[in-house]
């Protein structure tokens, strides 16, 4: 427990003089006193009936009640400690464009949380939850006046149900998550090759012969949309037409460019397979198609994917080269153009804007689709200018497991779109984090989610001058705590997964090495081995996180050490207490992976762990006696940590990075 009390205590010091919440709002005004919470506490909405927005209410202090311990029954007649007063529940679905705006007062006598709609009522619960701390009276809310807005009106996250399929609460479970963090936007990509994820009635060999009996029942989408709907989130579906098709193909060969025989594509990558452009039957079957799926998704927006479509079999095809020639197109690009605004006129007559990738862009296309940028700002600049509105994920890549840093530092109004004039910028809507699922299942999806969702959740929101790094990691690693009161699991599993890898026996060594790894995203693993999507996740590497939050807490303390050896002894101290477990952990790992095939491949991991906490209590044994340490052992220590900061077993050992720090006193 050591190690956490260290990174917990550093987090408390970067909070105390602001509340913990993330995203930050635009202005915040701390004030005298705290609102105690205890068995009293009771929230009403005291403004227009609102039956929605009145079960809101109930869910928040219900999560509320989790989040304390405390039994808030609301018993007798006493005034409510929180006052919700909202103007107008707004439009019966969410939609683009709407005023999220809230106020939210909280003095020693109560709290008042104003919004002209429901959704901004539902931002300010949100933020109300993020304020509750535990004071030496017990649980309260400090004294404070907020006023707050959203930067962007399109803050969106992306899971992806085709590759692993995820059952139904793992999904409403990462929509409590994403309410709390105020995004509003799930875009749900639900046929891919490896699985056609949704029942349909008209074409029901698409979910029969295509999902492996993994798909979501028409009643349940309804339920999720609905779900989302009471959390103030839209759910955007995607079918990705007309690449990534081949769990479409497998029940409906003649919709492809080749006559089949298909089956559901079980290895990752771009798979050859697309639908076949030149047949009126195929504009036929998606017509249906469309009129079945947009019944069940009731915004407005409807995303056609349109990405990675592979040439090589319209190509070879003579049927599709002849349909080229006859409409004048001159190469696949052209053909995908005009499948494009075929399938774009299919929606429009339902009411519904076409979402694409940023390969849907053609100089034919109308401009009121949206496009979907993974190539980057300039990419999404450039759409602008050219008069479409379009969402960023570039940056936003969360299967790619960067640190959080990398993504908060990635804004959809970057450099890029200096150029633009206020109309044309006014079309970037925002932008979309993408969990891509070839390497995660929904045991570890939300470990790849949260926190680090939550960083892109405030660049979203937040004004653009939020930069402070330090301020962002202690803020997010206090809402990583309060979002488990969502229900969300990312910490949650973490125990269990390592506790399988032991085989149930005492899994402490396994958890300080895993402790001082990180997992690797979908690149590096991709080239590693090779997976399909029957392939075990059960190794360190899925259930190692993405970042590790002791190590961050170690580096920041490797840095003080070494600015100021004399004046920094407690992170000193803490430093020596975490090399000195690595040094001695290693003969106990070595006992436990004994005849374990699971952990047989981290036994040079475990010796490199111990080697550098040797290493590291030599430095700080050389600082404290203010000496530098010998040229012959840096040498040494530096070709070590050299070799160890590649990737082994598919994960990074991050603990180099504090001791590398101390190596090099400091210095970048």
């Amino acid at each position: 427990m050591l190690r956490f009390a260290f990174s917990i205590t550093l987090i408390s010091s970067a909070l105390a003089a602001t509340p913990a919440l993330m995203p930050l709002p635009v202005t915040v005004r701390l004030g005298t006193g705290k609102l105690i919470l205890d068995k009293t506490f009771r929230a009403a909405l005291v403004s227009a009936p609102d039956t929605r927005l009145k079960a809101s209410v109930g869910r928040f202090v219900e999560r509320l009640s989790r989040q304390t311990g405390i039994p808030m029954l609301g018993l007798g007649n006493a005034a409510p400690k929180l006052r919700v007063e909202c103007a107008g529940a707004g439009s019966e679905y969410p939609v683009l464009g709407e005023d999220e705006s809230y106020t939210l007062d909280v003095t020693s006598e109560g709290a008042v949380l104003k919004a002209p709609t429901r959704a901004g009522a539902l931002h300010g619960l949100g933020t109300f939850g993020q304020l509750v701390t535990l004071g030496p009276g017990g649980f309260e809310v400090p004294a404070v006046h907020i006023e707050d807005k959203p930067r962007f009106p399109w803050r969106g996250l992306m899971m992806d149900s085709a590759r692993h399929f995820m059952p139904l609460e793992v999904v409403k479970r990462n929509l409590d998550a994403m309410a709390a963090v105020k995004l509003n936007v799930f875009h749900w990509h639900l046929a891919d090759d490896q699985g056609f994820r949704v029942e349909s009635t008209r074409f029901p060999k698409l979910h029969q012969e295509g999902s492996d009996g993994l798909f979501y029942t028409q009643d349940e989408i309804r339920s999720v949309v609905a779900y989302a709907r009471d959390r103030g989130i839209r759910v955007v579906p995607e079918f990705d037409i007309p690449g990534h098709t081949t769990a479409w193909l497998v029940g409906y060969p003649e919709l492809g460019t080749n006559p089949g025989p298909y089956e559901i594509g079980r290895k990752w990558g771009v798979y050859e397979n697309a639908l076949d452009p030149s047949r009126e039957e195929t504009y036929a079957f998606l017509d249906t198609f469309f009129e079945e799926m947009t019944a069940l998704f009731p915004d407005r927006y409807f995303h056609i994917g349109g990405d990675e479509v592979e040439a090589k079999q319209w190509n070879a095809s003579a049927r599709v080269q002849t349909f080229a020639k006859q409409n004048n197109l001159k190469d696949a690009h052209a053909i995908q153009a005009y499948f494009n605004q075929r399938v774009q006129k299919l929606l429009q007559k339902r009411g519904k804007i076409v979402i694409g990738w940023d390969e849907v862009l053609h100089p034919d296309l109308p401009r009121d689709i949206v496009v979907q940028s993974w190539q980057g700002q300039k990419s999404l600049a450039e759409a602008a200018a050219k008069g479409y509105r379009g969402i960023l994920s570039w940056g936003y890549y969360l299967d790619h497991l960067r640190p959080a840093a990398f993504h908060y530092g990635v804004d959809p109004m970057a450099a890029d779109a200096d150029s633009l004039g206020q109309e044309q910028r006014s079309r970037i809507l925002g932008g979309e984090m993408c969990m891509w699922a070839e390497y995660v299942t929904a045991e570890t999806v939300d470990s790849r989610i949260w926190p680090r969702a939550a960083a892109i959740a405030e660049r979203l929101w937040s004004p653009a001058a939020s930069r402070d790094l330090e301020s962002m990691y202690a803020r997010m690693e206090a809402v990583s705590r309060v979002l488990e009161w969502t229900g969300v699991q990312h910490r949650a599993n973490y125990a269990p997964m390592l506790e399988r890898l032991t085989g149930g026996r005492p899994s402490e060594p396994l958890r300080v090495l895993a402790d001082a790894v990180e997992g690797l995203g979908l690149g590096p693993r991709a080239r590693a081995g090779k997976y399909t999507s029957l392939t075990p996740m059960n190794r360190l590497a899925d259930a190692a996180r993405p970042e590790s939050e002791s190590v961050r807490a170690l580096e920041l303390a490797a840095a003080k050490v070494a600015a100021n050896p004399k004046g920094s002894l407690a992170d000193a101290a803490a430093l020596r207490r975490e090399f000195s477990r690595w040094a001695a952990n290693d003969a106990r790992f070595q006992e436990l992976a004994a005849e374990n095939p699971l952990l047989a491949e981290l036994k040079p991991l475990s010796r490199d762990l111990a080697a550098l906490g040797n290493a590291g209590l030599k430095l700080l044994d050389a600082l404290e006696k203010g000496q530098a340490p010998a040229a012959a052992f840096v040498a040494e220590q530096t070709r070590g940590i050299t070799r160890m900061e590649k990737p082994a077993a598919e994960v990074n050992l991050a603990a180099t990075r504090p001791v590398k720090v101390l190596l090099k006193g400091g210095k970048k």
